[in-house]
């Protein structure tokens, strides 16, 4: 039987593409750059409404992406909405990461709700998670699937509760089911969908090593479980992240996998080139944002479109996250637009 428009892909991909016009980039950003408070970058995007703090407008940012991708889910069918309900599904393990974190420091469910993103009622996480009496209990209070299996063995294999592990076991989880849902869309969506989701994979990836190792010290025994595709990027490329000895080292395994080429670094005093966990990591994101705008290009009228929207869409909220706290910060209008993606004047250094 054919479906009635309302519940139609090409429907819904013409719908986005309208959307994509009124996005904030190019010249609406660069004009958002020059207001001076919060509450009035606020009113700029949302007419009517009030943020008395950058949180707060950051939350709404957050509450309108989630309302977006599930008002997409009844347009479409089968893999396909397996496969984008499951980017709603990110919201739901930030709202367990927020839990976690208010177990761990003992803040009062009162205080965390608030902050949660609202779901639609199929993904809304079980109360009894903000009165837990152990980690365990925690973990079986989970919604069932890939990211609570995770959490679990990170728990099962750790003497001392370790947050950043936890964590990172909770987005491993997540990962890996986002890969296998992915591998299941019509191969002409698939070719268009994969880089996509392959580059968010790798980052985080390189984000779990290099902060585990360089900032926290934990040692690569450690940090290998959390692999969220072991069959990934470049074959050996995660053993050599692991044994990367130093930051340059891990940045330049990453060229070609999780950034285009080497941030331009500075100098430490023996003369060395310095380089920041950061600034790789903005690289990354504008290389994610490179393939989201190719995948909604290409796709056009499938989910590869859906999926290259909301990838353009998360790195506008990202960018409007880093507008509002530059704000607060003080920074004034280049500052700032020296935060945004993407970014263009002294970058990278090919290698």
């Amino acid at each position: 039987m054919t479906r009635a428009s309302s519940n139609d892909l090409d429907y819904l991909a013409t719908r986005l593409h309208a959307r994509r016009s009124r996005l904030a980039e190019a010249g609406r950003l660069d004009e958002l750059c020059r207001l001076r408070s919060v509450p009035e970058l606020g009113r700029a995007l949302f007419p009517g409404a009030e943020f008395p703090a950058a949180a707060d407008f950051q939350r709404r940012l957050a509450q309108d992406l989630a309302a977006e991708i599930s008002g997409c889910l009844k347009h479409l069918d089968g893999d396909d909405q397996d496969f984008i309900v499951w980017l709603l599904v990110r919201f739901q393990v930030e709202n367990a990461k927020i839990l976690l974190r208010g177990f761990l420091n003992q803040v009062p469910p009162g205080k965390l709700l608030p902050r949660l993103v609202a779901l639609p009622a199929s993904l809304v996480l079980d109360p009894a998670l903000t009165v837990a009496k152990s980690l365990e209990q925690f973990a079986s209070r989970l919604p069932a699937g890939s990211p609570r299996n995770r959490f679990r063995a990170a728990l099962a294999s750790q003497r001392e509760p370790q947050p950043f592990l936890l964590e990172g076991a909770l987005d491993a989880g997540y990962f890996h089911e986002l890969l296998i849902r992915t591998d299941r869309l019509p191969a002409g969506e698939l070719e268009t969908v994969r880089p996509l989701v392959s580059q968010e994979i790798d980052l985080f990836e390189f984000m779990l090593v290099t902060r585990g190792k360089f900032h926290f010290g934990l040692p690569a025994e450690m940090l290998s479980p959390l692999r969220a595709n072991a069959g990934g990027a470049g074959g050996d490329w995660f053993g050599a992240l692991l044994a990367a000895p130093d930051i340059l080292a891990a940045a330049k395994s990453a060229v070609g996998i999780v950034i285009d080429a080497l941030p331009a670094a500075g100098r430490t005093g023996a003369g060395q080139p310095a380089l920041e966990i950061s600034a790789i990591e903005s690289l990354a994101w504008q290389r994610y944002l490179r393939l989201a705008n190719a995948a909604f290009r290409r796709s056009h009228m499938g989910v590869g479109a859906v999926a290259g929207y909301f990838g353009v869409r998360r790195m506008e909220i990202a960018n409007l996250i880093t507008l509002s706290e530059s704000i607060r910060w003080g920074l004034d209008e280049r500052e700032t637009r020296a935060r945004l993606l993407p970014r263009t004047e002294g970058e990278a250094a090919h290698v």
